[in-house]
């Protein structure tokens, strides 16, 4: 099986004006206390993907966006397409996160065309899946899980250009998360629909775990068997916390 680096993102969602530079630098001054095998993302607003790459430029630290169009341009006002995220200075991008499919209603057909749009422009997709409160209620969560799986990861993935962070949303900054053995039960589902339909390139593929990683929980999570990584929100927004997260792989 091929190794498999860490990897620990953060999400700032909605948060964030030019003064939080300095929350960066702070990530960028201790990241070397960080694993050396342990990959560091920011994901800050659009507005500052520019201000954080430039100055991260040269350091372990890479910069993300949030969300992108699947078009490379056009009349979409209000929209950024993913080539203006990698001239901005990004390498990466989140797409799918649960609060896009829910606010915006974006389908697993809209998450698969910005997962195509990623690779397009040279970015990585972070592609978010995961099920509500009620589905898991219901019991429908590997059910669910599989579904969003296939039909928003397009074909010829691999880990060049794709992670995938299983994000159960009703664990998403509520402080609760799933028992360590059902988030290794979805990671070790997502970890054999990976295999079978991508073959030696889907066993390299990043499956990330995301919702309510905080320092207080992150070595008990990240200590889970299947999970390569966090996706990180609010705690991200604190370089102290973000850094705790990351130095969980002592």
């Amino acid at each position: 099986m091929p190794s498999r680096r860490a990897l620990v993102a953060g999400n700032w969602k909605m948060h964030g004006l030019k003064a939080s530079v300095a929350q960066l630098e702070a990530v960028l001054r201790g990241s070397a206390r960080v694993r050396a095998d342990v990959d560091l993302m920011v994901c800050p607003p659009a507005t500052l993907i520019a201000a954080f790459a430039a100055a991260a430029t040269g350091s372990r630290v890479a910069i993300g966006g949030q969300d992108c169009h699947a078009e490379p341009s056009g009349a979409y006002t209000g929209d950024i397409s993913a080539e203006m995220l990698a001239d901005a200075g990004a390498r990466a991008v989140i797409v799918g996160h649960s609060e896009r499919r829910g606010y915006h209603r974006e389908t697993d057909a809209d998450v698969c065309g910005k997962t195509l749009a990623a690779r397009r422009a040279g970015l990585v997709a972070i592609v978010c899946i995961g099920e509500t409160q009620a589905e898991r209620a219901g019991g429908h969560t590997l059910a669910v899980v599989e579904r969003q799986l296939a039909g928003s990861v397009p074909d010829r993935a691999g880990p060049d250009n794709l992670v995938i962070a299983y994000e159960p949303v009703w664990a998403i900054g509520t402080g609760l998360t799933p028992t360590a053995a059902d988030i290794e039960a979805v990671h070790g589902m997502i970890r054999k629909r990976l295999a079978r339909r991508f073959a030696a390139s889907g066993e390299g593929i990043r499956v990330l775990y995301g919702g309510s990683v905080k320092p207080e929980n992150a070595r008990e999570l990240l200590a889970v068997g299947g999970v390569d990584g966090a996706l990180v929100g609010g705690a991200s927004l604190k370089a102290e916390d973000f850094l705790a997260i990351a130095a969980a792989y002592a």
